[in-house]
């Protein structure tokens, strides 16, 4: 137990976690990832344990638990080696919900928090456009206001529960003559007529549904809107350090699942008349893959300290990203090798491993933009500041 930032109730509660998802997720693992759904029962007993609501406010049936109940959440769903069941279950939390909770109004956070809390409602974040990517500012998706209704038109992509959701969180540009300032949010109930999704079919992430979504003259209720009107990016940016830091805390703890079996696997494998953990050169491997998962956990654990406090960490958490998913792809590519002919096979974790974690550098931001963003930050000095509370 690391004492600097988890306390007796931290584990606890890991090891309760723990006894859940090896009950109650584990034996269900293959059979979704092969049909590439999550049955609907999980959702709920996630959410009568709790843990869709760790950090949620009391108020509307959450915990308010520090970020490090979040971080023991993250870390244990990567361990039952299926990167789609874990992004569908935090996804909903950590990207659909934070929005509800931050920009929602009291009713709207009555239709939808509180609902999601108890696993009754599922949500997806709607951000990614097919001709724009990680380009936020160049989205196309517009809704038009009418009266007191808004008219959405547009789409969306990549959108990982975005096939079963029960409702969709939409950024949309309400000023189309406007680029950063002219993007807003809203909220919108999955039956709403001119909505239609398609289901990708991807390298990795297997179990859980990842879609294209079409908006076709979406009538929604201007209450739908989240927030002040033409502030969404900047409510975007500010929980895209969140995004962020969830995604370089999945690579680690993935990159310690991986090797803590390739250790495993290799006391036990045999070659030459002694196991394959007496060989200097497999030792010496594992200790550079072990020093470079530890330094990465290690900075994840001290930026989600920060951001806990209050802190804007937007440098730092494009900083673990970037360096945690590329540590990761490493480390789980060189234990794959440590197997040898059974890494390459799908009944041993590494293959599945490999291919979940290819994701880790291209969601919630690619490498490349990462880059850019801290170079500006670095270089040119630039400063990100937080959305102004509504």
């Amino acid at each position: 137990m690391n004492s600097m930032y988890f306390t007796e109730e931290h584990e606890a509660f890991r090891q309760s976690f723990k006894n859940f998802l090896q009950k109650e997720v584990v034996p269900f693992i293959d059979k979704w990832e092969k049909n590439g759904t999550i049955e609907p029962f999980i959702w709920k007993k996630f959410g009568e344990m709790g843990y869709f609501g760790l950090n949620s406010p009391v108020e509307y049936g959450g915990l308010g638990l520090d970020i490090f109940y979040t971080v023991i959440f993250l870390e244990e769903l990567q361990k039952v080696n299926s990167g789609g069941f874990a992004a569908a279950m935090w996804a909903h939390t950590y990207l659909a919900m934070t929005h509800v909770a931050a920009e929602g109004d009291d009713k709207i956070k009555v239709t939808y928090l509180t609902p999601s809390i108890h696993g009754e409602k599922i949500g997806c974040l709607c951000i990614t456009e097919p001709f724009g990517g990680s380009d936020v500012a160049g989205m196309r998706t517009t809704a038009i206001k009418k009266g007191n209704t808004y008219v959405i038109n547009g789409s969306k992509t990549f959108i990982t529960n975005g096939v079963y959701s029960d409702y969709l969180v939409v950024t949309a540009k309400t000023d189309v003559t406007s680029k950063n300032k002219g993007i807003s949010i809203f909220i919108i109930d999955r039956e709403a007529k001119g909505i239609s999704s398609t289901k990708l079919d991807k390298l990795g992430w297997r179990a859980s549904d990842t879609a294209e979504i079409a908006f076709d003259n979406v009538v929604i209720p201007s209450k739908n809107l989240m927030g002040e009107e033409g502030k969404g990016f900047s409510y975007i940016m500010s929980h895209f350090a969140l995004e962020r830091l969830v995604m370089g805390i999945n690579a680690h703890a993935r990159a310690e699942y991986a090797l803590d079996y390739a250790i495993q696997y290799m006391s036990e494998r045999q070659a030459f008349g002694k196991t394959l953990n007496k060989f200097q050169a497999l030792r010496h491997k594992v200790a550079d893959m072990a020093s470079e998962i530890e330094m990465c956990k290690e900075f994840n654990y001290s930026v989600a300290k920060r951001l806990n406090d209050g802190q804007y960490v937007v440098k730092e958490a494009s900083m673990s990203k970037l360096l945690s998913t590329k540590m990761a792809d490493k480390v789980i590519y060189e234990c794959l090798q440590l197997l040898g002919g059974y890494g390459y096979m799908e009944d041993y974790p590494m293959a599945r491993l490999l291919r979940d974690s290819r994701l880790g550098p291209i969601g919630g931001g690619t490498s490349e933009i990462l880059r850019e963003i801290i170079a500006k930050m670095v270089i040119d000095k630039k400063e990100y500041k937080p959305a102004t509370k509504i």
